[in-house]
């Protein structure tokens, strides 16, 4: 034992002498060079010396051979980043309140003075047609908003597993599965993660993705049905709301005003969510039809750019075409699943277990991890 230990401490002398040297030599090379120029300069030597170190000292710390654009950019705002994921993580139940408050309020508008100028305008099959429509809407976005928000998006076991690893993360130091992705936020991998949001202080996975997608779907779908339902009441009211202000005044009561700005603010609202969120939907829409997440989305177009560079096309591997990937994102199985399943509120489980994917026969190097 003794015997190991004194080989070990000569080869940490040797190793040690071997790099003084070759600092020594590199220094001396940094010298001559700056005696040469000696003439072309007017700084005393010894200055240009420590200067040349520094550089020296600065360069060997960061330099980087497989630097390139993307790791400045992500270098440059990992402060920023950072303040957003501490910020989301603290004001996540602020942002789920707002929701609720908004959607709520739009909600209490509709019943005092939507509905009843539905049951007095309309004929009853319109009446029961509006009923039936908005109430569903509403159960729609009250079941997926809750499930979105308080469903597990799945995590990766901790534990030693059979399934297939393609890594390691590198914050968690667990395996990580293939689709998997870490989230600075909740400050733990995702399974098939595609992003956080912080409407749902709540990551979006394996396991709540339908959920976010339908929520979303169902606000855009009944944010449309309020806009166009009211939208004659916003031009009445904004009408009167502008002869407020008219001398004489109009002989509207504080009840009548308090109407009319309730109805501006529902069609306001209701418009920008609309818009908003719907471009947000259809976003989400197209990354599904290509079996993608919002994470795979921007991997994958690095790969195709790689490849093309080598006269190859690359083919995503959970890409099982247009039907098949909806099939598989909303759980439909067979055809009565696209009534029970997906225009009804349904509780069931994704596809697998978030673990183990199926994928095309591409090569190994390929598949996005």
């Amino acid at each position: 034992m003794f015997s190991f230990f004194l080989q070990v401490l000569g080869f940490y002398k040797c190793r040690m002498r071997w790099c003084s040297s070759s600092a020594f030599h590199l220094l001396r090379c940094v010298r001559l060079r700056l005696c040469s120029r000696r003439g072309q300069n007017r700084l005393p030597l010894w200055i240009r010396e420590i200067w040349a170190y520094m550089r020296l000292l600065a360069k060997s710390l960061y330099f980087n051979s497989l630097t390139d654009s993307d790791v400045v950019f992500d270098s440059v705002f990992e402060p920023v980043f950072l303040t957003v994921d501490y910020v989301t993580r603290w004001f996540g139940l602020v942002f789920v309140y707002l929701v609720v408050i908004l959607t709520s309020s739009i909600v209490g508008i509709a019943y005092v003075v939507l509905l009843p100028l539905i049951l007095n305008t309309y004929s009853p099959p319109w009446i029961a047609w509006h009923v039936c429509y908005g109430h569903w809407n509403l159960i729609m976005i009250a079941f997926h908003y809750y499930k979105a928000a308080n469903t597990s998006p799945g995590y990766p076991p901790t534990e030693k597993h059979d399934g297939p690893v393609v890594s390691v993360c590198k914050k968690c130091i667990i395996p990580k599965p293939a689709r998997t992705h870490h989230c600075g936020i909740c400050n733990r991998c995702i399974l098939k993660m595609d992003h956080h949001c912080p409407w749902l202080n709540n990551c979006v996975g394996h396991f709540n993705h339908r959920y976010f997608f339908s929520f979303c779907l169902f606000m855009t779908l009944g944010c449309v049905y309020c806009s166009i339902s009211g939208r004659n009441l916003f031009l009445d009211a904004y009408n009167a709301l502008e002869t407020h202000y008219q001398t004489p005044a109009p002989p509207y009561t504080f009840k009548d005003k308090m109407i009319h700005k309730s109805i501006i603010y529902m069609w306001v609202l209701t418009s920008t969510v609309g818009v908003a969120l719907g471009a947000l939907t259809f976003w989400h829409a197209v990354l599904i039809s290509r079996g993608e997440t919002s994470i795979e989305r921007h991997i994958n177009s690095k790969e195709t750019k790689r490849m093309a560079k080598w006269g190859k096309v690359y083919r995503n591997p959970f890409n099982y075409s247009r039907l098949n990937n909806w099939k598989i994102f909303l759980g439909v199985e067979k055809r009565s699943h696209w009534v029970t399943r997906v225009l009804l509120p349904s509780a069931h489980p994704p596809h697998g277990d978030g673990l183990t994917w199926a994928v095309f026969p591409v090569k190994k190097d390929l598949i996005p991890v």
